[in-house]
């Protein structure tokens, strides 16, 4: 139940910000004079409307999205009724036309940006200082989280009766135990337990010296075996190794809390890292493609490929369900920021085409003035079609392909 509600609920947070994101543009437009004839939100059949002024107001029946009309976006539109000549959209400078089309990233940003204040100040964000890479994982102390069994091969999953119990949990050794010597050795980091244990042999006896509540002890274990590749060849072939059966408990808190004034500071940096990562992700989603085709045709599911709003708002229902709301707000901060920088982009039919042309037209008109020469007027959008209908199709198969993964070979974050 709390599964379901939890789509629901995401689903609904989704809604609700584009529906934001239309109200930007006509909220701008209007502020401005230009006409806005029309504001719905959802597609499809008209559940109900009302006017006020000169715009309609409603709901659609299908809740996917929502439009605002803004009379006169382009020269070549033949919606602007006569004494409306003025107010088309196209008319107005380039600048006002750059805020109305970028209201909605905006909004969008907005969102993103107040949901991570108001997150700095209750669970918290991730910790700058947490560490992130294999570097930094090796030097943490060797404090180990027991695990309940030794899984024979490298795929994630959960302990069956047939898999091995974890030798570490065999001899003794508790959650939060610091390992200080194996096998005569001091280990003074996680990286050494792993370069350490590499050199033992499957099935052998080990001797293991711990440190536990500021008193030592030393246990004897039987080593499990696993299959993985080399410590310093992830991609390398994969052979039976010796397994302890542990994890590691990383001592840096992985999420970190803030007053409401440090929580600006705190959100800015997230904010940028997030402006990166986004930025990495665009222009990693060609390489991406044959990934989701893999997963759609029964191969393992990439964790870093896209999804869907299908899929958001599945992983939105599986945080709730194992109630990690810092997991769900953290979804929705960066759905929303990621749609604000998708929107921005300088291809039609995207917010970001229609300012691209915006600056295009004004760049050229400057350099016509200066060369002498007669203004050659606006673009004609006619002439774009055909490249605004490859984008459209690309972005639906791309949409069919992400949407297809996440029905038959959704990512999930609690594997069951």
């Amino acid at each position: 139940m709390s599964f379901a509600f939890g789509v629901v609920l995401f689903a609904l947070g989704i809604l609700v910000s584009v529906s934001l994101h239309e109200a930007g543009h006509m909220l701008t437009a209007k502020a401005f004079g230009m006409k806005v004839t029309r504001y719905f939100v959802g597609f499809g059949p008209t559940i109900f409307s009302f006017r006020r002024g000169e715009t309609e107001y409603g709901l659609k029946g299908i809740p996917l999205g929502g439009f605002c009309k803004i009379v006169g976006m382009t020269p070549q539109d033949d919606d602007v009724e006569p004494g409306d000549e003025k107010r088309a959209m196209w008319r107005y400078p380039v600048w006002k036309r750059t805020i109305v089309m970028s209201a909605g990233s905006v909004t969008h940003f907005g969102l993103a940006i107040f949901a991570a204040w108001l997150a700095a100040m209750t669970f918290g964000l991730p910790n700058p200082d947490r560490p992130t890479t294999e570097e930094q994982i090796r030097a943490e102390p060797a404090v180990i989280a027991l695990q309940d069994c030794v899984l024979p091969d490298t795929t994630y999953r959960e302990c069956t009766p047939s898999d091995a119990a974890s030798p570490a949990a065999a001899a003794g050794l508790r959650d939060g135990d610091r390992i200080t010597s194996f096998n005569g050795t001091p280990i003074t980091n996680y990286g050494d337990l792993l370069t350490v244990l590499r050199t033992a042999s499957p099935g052998a006896t080990a001797t293991i010296g711990y440190e536990r509540d500021g008193q030592t002890g030393t246990v004897e274990t039987v080593l499990g075996t696993t299959k993985r590749p080399p410590i310093d060849n992830p991609d390398g072939p994969v052979t039976d190794v010796p397994a302890l059966g542990i994890g590691l408990i990383i001592s840096t808190p992985g999420l970190v809390t803030y007053g409401p004034v440090e929580a600006v500071g705190a959100t800015s940096s997230f904010i940028g890292d997030m402006a990166v990562a986004t930025a990495q992700a665009l222009q990693r989603l060609p390489e991406k493609i044959p990934a989701l085709w893999t997963a759609i045709t029964g191969g393992e599911r990439d964790i870093d490929t896209p999804i869907s709003v299908v899929g958001a708002s599945v992983l939105g229902g599986e945080a709730v369900a194992n109630n990690a709301w810092e997991i769900f707000v953290m979804l929705f901060i960066s759905l929303n920021f990621f749609i604000g920088v998708f929107n921005l982009l300088p291809l039609l039919p995207l917010d970001g085409g229609h300012i691209a042309i915006a600056w295009f037209e004004r760049a050229r008109s400057w350099v016509y003035a200066r060369l002498r020469k007669p203004d050659p007027g606006r673009v004609d959008y006619f002439k774009l079609m055909p490249f605004t209908y490859v984008v459209i199709l690309i972005g639906g198969v791309f949409t069919l392909l992400t949407i297809t993964a996440d029905v038959v070979n959704p990512i999930t974050l609690f594997p069951k």
